[in-house]
């Protein structure tokens, strides 16, 4: 079963925020920040930042045994307090040339979704299974709670993802691939969008 994680310690959040950080430092939206052992230090911290505005937004969502993780978001409801906290984290303490090139990535990818993010929606921020149990339905059952909430409001459901076998997933759950961007640095965003028919 899948839930919103509230009122968890900060040594529970930081467990997440490892778990998540892992999980993301070979994606391919940092493979510009150097190798994957160059980089994963700076990914984990950015991560770290990313988590904490997920959970502080209530958009943080977990199987029972905290081992999958999903970040839902409705659009009509983006909170800015946790936004502006992220954004003032990453830019006090992350080297900015390592900012600087992800806007310059998230500029010319930026509108890749447009043909349903105009439209009240759910984006799935992220979602993420603990290396360990990869492979075991942990995302079967994270894209299937997103897939029903989406569903109970009636909202079509986007991910946006970097990585070519997460968008071949997504389309595996019922996803459509409705459009596909790439950048100068190499890297393509893959835009996804459930929907009930």
């Amino acid at each position: 079963m899948v839930s919103k994680v509230v009122n968890i310690s900060q040594e529970k959040l930081d467990g997440i925020k490892r778990i998540i950080g892992e999980a993301f430092v070979t994606n391919e939206l940092f493979h510009n920040w150097g190798s994957v052992s160059e980089r994963k230090d700076d990914v984990m911290e950015y991560m770290s930042y990313y988590v904490d505005y997920v959970y502080q937004s209530g958009e943080l969502y977990a199987n029972e045994d905290m081992t999958g993780f999903i970040g839902l978001e409705d659009s009509v409801k983006k909170p800015i307090m946790p936004q502006i906290k992220m954004i003032l984290k990453m830019y006090t303490k992350m080297e900015h040339s390592r900012i600087k090139s992800l806007l310059k990535f998230a500029k010319q990818i930026g509108n890749s979704n447009k043909q349903y993010a105009k439209k009240r929606h759910i984006d799935a921020l992220m979602v993420c299974v603990d290396k360990e149990c990869q492979g075991k339905g942990v995302a079967t059952e994270l894209i299937e709670f997103a897939k029903s909430m989406a569903d109970a409001k009636g909202l079509p459901l986007l991910f946006d993802t970097d990585m070519k076998e997460y968008s071949e997933m997504y389309q595996h759950f019922g996803c459509e691939l409705y459009n596909s961007v790439t950048a100068d640095n190499g890297v393509t965003r893959y835009s996804l969008c459930y929907k009930k028919l």
